[in-house]
């Protein structure tokens, strides 16, 4: 929880831990207590798992990254990226089972728009960026990136705020040498765009301005 301290976390070496329901297992990334305040996590469902209906106080942020996630509106496959503000509630379950990106508690307190993108399309674009979201000077950005010449066309973006975090979707790519893969998550107070090489075609979201 120190926003000062860049953070590196490759979550497929982490291990899986039991949430208050059966079948739903997390990867804790950053968490300010147990079950309250904010948290970063990536998600298991087990295929017919589900959590109980409940609140957001905070706000949830939730990217889709393998399988199917459902709630009472609808089926979110792999891909879907939706945000339900403060005040919302929803009954989530996965028939088949699904793995988030889950980020609670970090909504600003006017931020009020409920979101819900589709990002497949996005991969037979020739476009290599998305704005996903922007509140303020937040903003979250999905890219597709093919080639190291790929991040002169986004350096603005990249580096318009030193405050980021990045989840590597698909690909590979290089900060600082160290090797990233799918699942791997970076938080920085100090980003240094120099220092990030793309190995292959590597999709990733991007968040800049929240903390």
């Amino acid at each position: 929880m120190d926003f000062l301290k860049e953070v590196l976390i490759d979550s497929k070496e982490q291990s899986w831990q039991a949430s208050p329901m059966a079948g739903v297992w997390r990867k804790p990334l950053a968490r300010e207590e147990a079950e309250r305040g904010h948290a970063t996590s990536i998600v298991k469902y087990e295929a017919g798992s589900f959590f109980r209906s409940h609140p957001h106080p905070g706000g949830e942020e939730i990217f889709v990254m393998q399988g199917t996630f459902s709630d009472e509106s609808g089926d979110y496959p792999a891909g879907s990226y939706f945000r339900n503000p403060p005040g919302t509630s929803h009954a989530p379950h996965s028939k088949d089972g699904c793995e988030l990106f889950v980020k609670l508690h970090q909504f600003k307190a006017d931020d009020r728009s409920q979101i819900c993108i589709d990002t497949n399309s996005y991969l037979q674009s020739e476009k290599s960026c998305y704005l996903l979201h922007k509140h303020q000077d937040e903003s979250v950005y999905w890219f597709n990136l093919s080639h190291q010449s790929d991040l002169n066309d986004v350096s603005n973006i990249l580096t318009n705020n030193e405050s980021i975090e990045i989840l590597i979707l698909d690909g590979e790519m290089s900060y600082n040498d160290l090797l990233l893969t799918k699942g791997y998550w970076i938080r920085s107070h100090d980003f240094n765009i120099s220092l990030l090489t793309i190995n292959r075609s590597a999709v990733f979201l991007f968040k800049s301005g929240h903390f």
